[in-house]
């Protein structure tokens, strides 16, 4: 059984490098590191799909861990980012080995979190998903968004006009150059969580 990567974002060109494509660029920058094949369109789920192998040292000729890995781009929107994976996801085992990533507004940039069977907290693309696959027991990585002031208490932008003009909005480019340290930092938590297991991952990254 596969290990499945989902990416949040909104498809298209003018979401490109916005704060709330946080977890889809973080999810293509994994699938290129690791030279995964290219993305391709698969109707059928309605998202672009890269497959590929991760391999821990040695390889399995050695005794390591390798395991199989689909990378997951759903071409609908943010809130409905579910349907690209019920049809994936076909029970609670299924669902232990699906690892969604996505923005995070109570985090600071610079900083991710890995949780395991919580709530969406009001993430509506992954409410979606909890709604579709009926389960929260799956792992997410949650990616800082926002800003944050000298004493690290993150600063978010207040009423819900305000809340949707900010994660739609492009990072600026000292947000950015923080958020391109962040892709390399989820990319190593989704090889721990794969090989070495969420729970060694989860004390190494949650610090």
């Amino acid at each position: 059984m596969s290990y499945i990567i989902a990416g949040l974002g909104n498809p298209g060109d003018e979401y490109d490098e916005t704060r709330h494509n946080a977890g889809r660029m973080s999810a293509d920058f994994f699938a290129r590191k690791n030279k995964f094949g290219e993305f391709e369109p698969n109707k059928k789920i309605q998202a672009h799909v890269s497959k590929g192998k991760l391999s821990s040292k040695g390889g399995s000729a050695s005794g390591g861990k390798k395991e199989t890995v689909m990378v997951v781009l759903p071409n609908t929107y943010m809130n409905k980012s579910g349907l690209a994976l019920k049809p994936l996801i076909g029970n609670a085992k299924a669902a232990e080995r699906l690892i969604v990533i996505h923005d995070d507004l109570d985090l600071p940039i610079g900083r991710i979190k890995i949780s395991f069977n919580k709530s969406s907290g009001g993430h509506r693309g992954v409410e979606n998903i909890i709604r579709n696959i009926k389960t929260e027991a799956f792992v997410r990585i949650r990616i800082g968004i926002s800003k944050a002031n000298a004493k690290g208490i993150v600063k978010k932008p207040s009423g819900e006009d305000a809340v949707n003009d900010f994660i739609i909005g492009k990072f600026k480019p000292p947000e950015f150059l923080l958020f391109k340290k962040e892709l390399k930092k989820v990319s190593e938590a989704i090889e721990m969580i794969i090989l070495e297991g969420r729970e060694r991952a989860m004390g190494e990254f949650n610090r």
